[in-house]
């Protein structure tokens, strides 16, 4: 599928000239990147390109929703064609599987971004590098002021964020904001750029419990034309992220594509594969998913979810649950509170609450220091959202770990 919405047309003639001159092999490494020994980037890739989902049947849908333990071949099912007039019907057996293994709990936090500096060059990205947006970053007091912001509203869980520049959010930078984090919250989550595994063990000591990575999409080619310069422009290294996290000693991953980018399907079909593949491989680790739709950045209002709409968005969320049943599953504020609601009513089991996408958005005196990567759906605080779970007849956690000794 070619999202017209997204593509090189958008770019300025001088920059595109500029890029093609430069432009670096985004399947080779650069120098300081670790490789790893790992085939699943190889084994989930063949498996996306190979992937027919025309080619399933009701039948084959029916079959999967019969199971108990879902293989890979039923995961391709429920994501088919011919899982969508079946949506209700799955929509039963999701919600089933989801209070079997989490009960009516659903996880709260809220994402705390310290930085919007980046090098990359990623056209859907308001982040990106030559977006001319206004950029910031957090000094410690800043983040310390924003935590605890956060931690009044009775949040125990957070989510740190910078853009992807190793030069003005290096690895110590990160460190020391997961330390401050550490004060205040029980579970600390960083979604920044890839790294080595020496690298996430140093997160880890300073107190990161997981790692979260967006691919943005499973497909090689595609993601060639969208990430034209920049570290994320390297394929095989971002894939490998997760596996590099385990490695280094934290607890839980975190898979997503983008979904609009590309198929989205075959998209899907690849994450969790991915998450599935490194399940096996690391049956300790911490499984999680994120579903994040396409949204309007500043500079480009041209992006936008269409290519996805809210039934594929269900059906997405409802074929992870029950292809791995023990993740964990979140819903962002990229969607509006009624789609949020709906998701956590029967699958997601995670959600965030008093977002805020860009720099300096939680504490008196720092408020809009820079300007956001992207528009939230949802501008809920966290009551509201603790208020209306309750309403749903669900039950809000502020954390879901504890630590002991």
């Amino acid at each position: 599928m070619e999202n017209n919405h997204i593509n090189e047309s958008l770019l300025n003639e001088s920059i595109k000239e500029d890029l093609k001159q430069n432009r670096i092999d985004h399947m080779a490494y650069l120098p300081g990147m670790e490789a790893i020994d790992s085939t699943v980037m190889d084994t989930v890739v063949a498996a996306s390109r190979s992937y027919d989902y025309d080619k399933y049947t009701a039948a084959d849908v029916e079959r999967a929703l019969a199971h108990d333990n879902r293989t890979p071949e039923d995961f391709a099912a429920l994501l088919s064609p011919a899982a969508t007039p079946m949506l209700e019907q799955i929509a039963q057996v999701a919600r089933y599987e989801t209070r079997c293994h989490f009960g009516n709990s659903i996880c709260m936090f809220t994402p705390l971004y310290i930085s919007n500096y980046c090098q990359n060059y990623c056209i859907y990205c308001g982040f990106n590098c030559h977006n001319k947006i206004q950029r910031a970053k957090l000094d410690y007091g800043e983040i310390e002021q924003e935590m605890q912001a956060i931690a009044k509203s009775g949040l125990q869980e957070i989510l740190i964020l910078t853009g992807e520049s190793r030069a003005k959010s290096n690895v110590e930078y990160i460190g020391e904001a997961c330390k401050i984090a550490r004060k205040y919250f029980r579970v600390i989550g960083i979604e920044v750029y890839p790294m080595n595994s020496d690298e996430y063990a140093y997160l880890h000591k300073c107190g990161a419990d997981y790692v979260t990575v967006f691919q943005e999409t499973y497909n090689p080619d595609k993601y060639e034309t969208l990430h034209l310069a920049g570290n994320k422009r390297i394929f095989p290294y971002r894939v490998n992220a997760q596996e590099r996290a385990l490695m280094g000693g934290m607890r839980g991953v975190g898979f997503a594509a983008l979904l609009g980018l590309d198929d989205f399907r075959k998209d899907a079909f690849a994450t969790g594969m991915h998450a599935y593949l490194l399940q096996r491989k690391y049956p300790h680790a911490e499984i999680a998913f994120s579903c994040p739709r396409l949204r309007p950045i500043i500079n480009n209002d041209r992006i936008n979810p269409m290519d996805v709409h809210e039934a594929q968005l269900l059906q997405v969320v409802m074929a992870y649950r029950l292809f791995m049943p023990f993740s964990s599953i979140t819903v962002s504020t990229r969607e509006n509170p009624r789609v949020r609601n709906n998701l956590v009513n029967i699958a997601a089991t995670k959600i965030s609450a008093a977002s805020k996408t860009g720099i300096g958005s939680h504490a008196e005196g720092l408020k809009d220091k820079g300007d956001e990567q992207f528009e939230i759906d949802d501008s809920r605080s966290v009551e509201e959202v603790y208020n209306d779970l309750l309403e749903l007849g669900l039950q809000p956690v502020m954390s879901d770990y504890i630590y002991v000794g």
